[in-house]
């Protein structure tokens, strides 16, 4: 045994702990020198089990003064998706080398480190730095950066599910392949020294042939039986750098390691723990359930049933889908439960740091009973004292529920208990499609993401501001990625030229022409590009965000520009659980000051609505096949046994190899519903297809619905669909062309390129404090997009525009599946007399989207009545 092993032994055995077979196991094929992914239950010791082995390594290496401070360069680099994350890791890292005198250091290098600690950090690197994405690209556009990164051994990303099929997973590919090109480098000057002192050392052979051979010059130093040369000399030729991932949810476990490793992915291996995780999920059921169900409320109308799950829980954390349904339920359980002032809190990503902070330190030490949060809180965070989770409406997805799960019950012994809360009833469907995931361990795949020649553009920007690039140099790390293993010269060469040139569209420009090339390495000379390039790196590209600040200047978070451009002086919104009258907007700033006003404005924030995943719509299409089943066993169809009779009076419920489509007839016109159970997103593009290929029959015109569940089609004649072209008119034939026509792909295109368009550097988004109005970047991308679909046909970003319409909103893939599957499906079209309990829900969202002076609420009581009375 080690000292290291020995020493890290006794540690965990003072905790009354001892390694895992899976820790064990990740840390043999880490002291082999192995790279790979390792996939583990939330709350099972992924952190230790990649963290624990750079430690033993340190100490075996440095066994008599593994204790003695001095500058050792960055050792451990560890990636993370969320700036929340960090301080936890922070504490688990620093508790250990505290307690063992380990002469470590860990820093954190986020959004949130002040100048005064970056710089602090560049004089003089921590052994573990923990970073996200788009600080460790910043660290890339630095000078002298190799330096930094000159004795870094391992690398590790966290939660790389979160990453994987993002572009932010793209800037940790590249960042990679920089990362082994320069141990390449190293290798190469190294084995160069090798071979020098091994020419001075060996007699009797040529130098020539020693020159030539390094491998040769190693064997001699070997055959001198020098053994302390040798092992030197060795290792030094060979620094190999460690990459591994974590991993707690995700389906395609091989294909994520080939994305992570990239070329070097035959040589990896996964590590899978074979721990099961109990989880319980208890569904918080309705006294009476609703047979006429709708979304609008947020579950607020169960809220008096979370009570007692609070008052019996030590903390309680309760997730929501959206900021502003945060916002919402703070309020409301702080109104009906106000004993709780003081112990309750709101986590989500538009609160001040600082405050989310306290939230998360009040948390561990157990000084807050509830937290409300949004996926702020996701992942990885280690809140041991939380004992019970709840999530508010559905999840969307398998992954994200279990997820969610695990931050209660967080060690490997103990049970992860979740409430489900149904905003509707059907959602109580889904509770049970839930517990048959987490029995069945069904989890979602994630699609990783290739060739986004924005973030390509970005990088290579990026290294030019820093020490610039060898073209040739980078096209073998760039191709040695996943993302780009699909590029091809012509590509690449696209990339290059616009960088230096502004390419066919923009050459005359000289804002344009970023890149120079000075003896063979292209760099960004222009100081002004380079300061604008570094305010403007990163992938996440949201409306414009403004701070929101007291008159006397207190910082409270951010909100979105579309938001406050509605409001005038003197109107009441609510953020970060405050609630605060809006005085004027200066300098990009909202200021504002405190209201007791009761009647307050919620922010909506862009980006919050998660589509219904696939895995989630086929459980929730094989649950309603056993809702069928004669005196169903699960509590929550006994529940919902009286919607299901009314459903079956009125119409069906389809099974899972059915496909329902209800026509129905009112005073309102010709409805026309249909259920794919495939998320909002598909529904959408499949509504408009629809209607698009009925209009070919007769000219007809549609307003259009739809929720995760299914889609509305509204006319004021007839529609002409019946039983024998139904499956012709959701038929995969000519999709491509009738989408094209049906979408108007060519405007959805022109939207996406805003973003495309931020990313690769065209449009800038403004100074800090001095940001550039959402409207005007949406004005000058449309304009970008206008000049280079017309002057510069092979762009590759109006190409990569179209790419994520059809990838990203259309989602064409699942679409094609979506309707193969329905092609092989029995079709239930029913003729129901009035509207049903499946297609009220939707009905809804339609009324909501249409302008009246009658309050929703109020419009849905009135309907509900009137249909229970017929």
């Amino acid at each position: 045994m080690t000292t290291g092993y020995k020493l890290i032994k006794q540690w965990l055995a003072s905790k009354d702990r001892k390694p895992f077979a899976f820790q064990d196991e990740v840390w043999e094929k880490f002291f082999e020198g192995k790279s790979g992914l390792l996939n583990a239950p939330t709350g099972c010791g992924k952190t230790y089990a990649l963290y624990l082995p750079n430690l033993i390594s340190w100490i075996n290496r440095h066994p008599n003064d593994y204790q003695k401070k001095k500058n050792n360069g960055l050792r451990l680099m560890w990636i993370t998706p969320l700036r929340a994350l960090s301080k936890d890791i922070e504490r688990a890292m620093r508790e250990v080398i505290t307690e063992l005198d380990i002469a470590w250091q860990v820093g954190i290098r986020t959004g949130d480190t002040t100048l005064a600690q970056r710089q602090k950090q560049k004089l003089k690197m921590p052994e573990v730095l923990i970073i996200t994405p788009e600080s460790l690209h910043l660290l890339l556009a630095s000078k002298d950066y190799p330096k930094l990164f000159e004795n870094l051994e391992t690398v590790v990303i966290d939660e790389w599910h979160e990453l994987l099929g993002s572009k932010r997973g793209v800037q940790v590919e590249l960042a990679l392949s920089r990362l082994k090109g320069l141990k390449q480098e190293e290798a190469i000057g190294k084995r160069q020294e090798a071979i020098e002192i091994s020419v001075q050392r060996v007699r009797g052979k040529k130098q020539k042939e020693i020159k030539n051979n390094w491998q040769l010059a190693i064997g001699n130093l070997q055959n001198e039986k020098d053994e302390n040369w040798y092992n030197q000399f060795s290792n030094r030729c060979y620094p190999v750098l460690k990459i591994w991932g974590i991993s707690a949810t995700i389906g395609n476990l091989d294909e994520a390691m080939e994305v992570l490793l990239g070329a070097n992915c035959k040589d990896g291996v996964i590590v899978k723990a074979n721990i099961h995780k109990k989880i319980e999920v208890h569904s918080i059921m309705p006294d009476v359930a609703e047979k006429f169900p709708w979304t609008g409320h947020l579950g607020i109308n169960l809220s008096h049933k979370l009570k007692p799950i609070i008052e019996q829980s030590k903390s309680t954390l309760i997730f929501t889908n959206t900021r502003s349904q945060s916002e919402i339920w703070f309020h409301h359980l702080l109104d009906k439960m106000p004993e709780l002032a003081g112990a309750i809190a709101l986590h989500h990503g538009s609160i001040d740091a600082k405050l989310r902070t306290w939230v998360e330190d009040a948390l561990q030490k157990g000084i807050l009973k509830v937290v409300v949060c949004t996926s702020s809180l996701d992942l990885g965070v280690d809140f041991r004292p939380v004992e019970t989770v709840v999530q508010i409406g559905s999840p969307r997805g398998v992954s994200r529920f279990i997820q969610r799960a695990g931050r209660s019950g967080h060690s490997p012994d103990a049970v992860s208990r979740i409430y489900f809360m149904p905003t509707h009833s059907l959602e109580l469907v889904e509770a049970v499609a839930l517990k048959d995931a987490i029995e069945k361990q069904t989890i979602e795949t994630r699609m990783p993401v290739v060739n986004s020649f924005d973030v390509l553009i970005q990088y290579l920007v990026t290294l030019a501001v820093g020490e610039g690039l060898k073209p040739d140099e980078i096209y073998h790390e760039v191709k040695s990625t996943h993302a780009y293993h699909l590029m091809n010269d012509a590509e690449w060469k696209w990339c290059m030229d616009f960088i230096t040139t502004g390419g066919d569209a923009l050459h005359q420009y000289d804002e344009f022409k970023k890149v120079e090339n000075v003896d063979g390495v292209y760099r960004v000379l222009n100081r002004k590009i380079a300061m604008r390039h570094r305010l403007s790196m990163g992938t996440i590209v949201s409306d414009n965000i403004l701070k929101v600040k007291y008159l006397t200047g207190r910082f409270i978070g951010t909100i979105e520009e579309y938001f406050i451009a509605r409001l005038k002086a003197g109107d009441v919104f609510s953020l970060a659980g405050h609630t605060l009258e809006f005085v004027m907007l200066k300098d990009m700033t909202v200021h504002v000051r405190k209201s007791k006003a009761k009647k307050v404005l919620v922010p909506s924030w862009g980006g919050g609505r998660f589509p219904l995943t696939s895995n989630l719509g086929e459980l929730l299409r094989q649950s309603f096949t056993k809702a069928l089943k004669p005196n169903p066993k699960e509590e929550e169809f006994k529940k919902l046994q009286p919607m299901f009779d009314l459903q079956r009076e009125l119409s069906a419920i389809p099974k899972e190899d059915e496909l329902l489509v209800e026509k129905i007839v009112d005073k309102e016109g010709f409805h026309l519903f249909v259920y794919p159970f495939e998320g909002r997103f598909v529904h959408e593009v499949m509504s408009a297809l629809l209607a698009y290929r009925l209009g070919k029959i007769k000219p007809i015109t549609f307003s259009i619905a739809k929720n995760d569940y299914g889609f509305e089609l509204l006319s004021d004649v007839e529609i002409p669909i019946n039983e024998k072209n139904i499956k012709q008119l959701l038929s995969d034939e000519n999709l491509l062309e009738d989408i094209q026509a049906s979408l108007n792909a060519a405007e959805m295109a022109r939207r996406k390129f805003r973003d495309v368009a931020c990313i690769a550097g065209l449009v800038f988004q403004g100074y800090p404090g001095k940001n550039i109005t959402g409207r005007h970047l949406q004005a000058s991308s449309s304009l970008f997009f206008k000049v280079l679909t017309e002057f510069d046909s092979g762009n590759l970003l109006i190409k990569q525009s179209y790419t994520e319409v059809f990838e990203q909103q259309i989602e064409e893939v699942r679409l094609r599946k979506v309707l193969e599957r329905i092609k092989n499906s029995s079709i239930l079209l029913t003729y129901p007399d009035r509207l049903t309990p499946f297609c009220f829900p939707v009905k809804v969202d339609m009324i909501r989207e249409s302008m009246s002076s009658e309050r929703i609420e109020d419009r849905v009581k009135r309907m509900t009545l009137e249909l229970e009375g017929d």
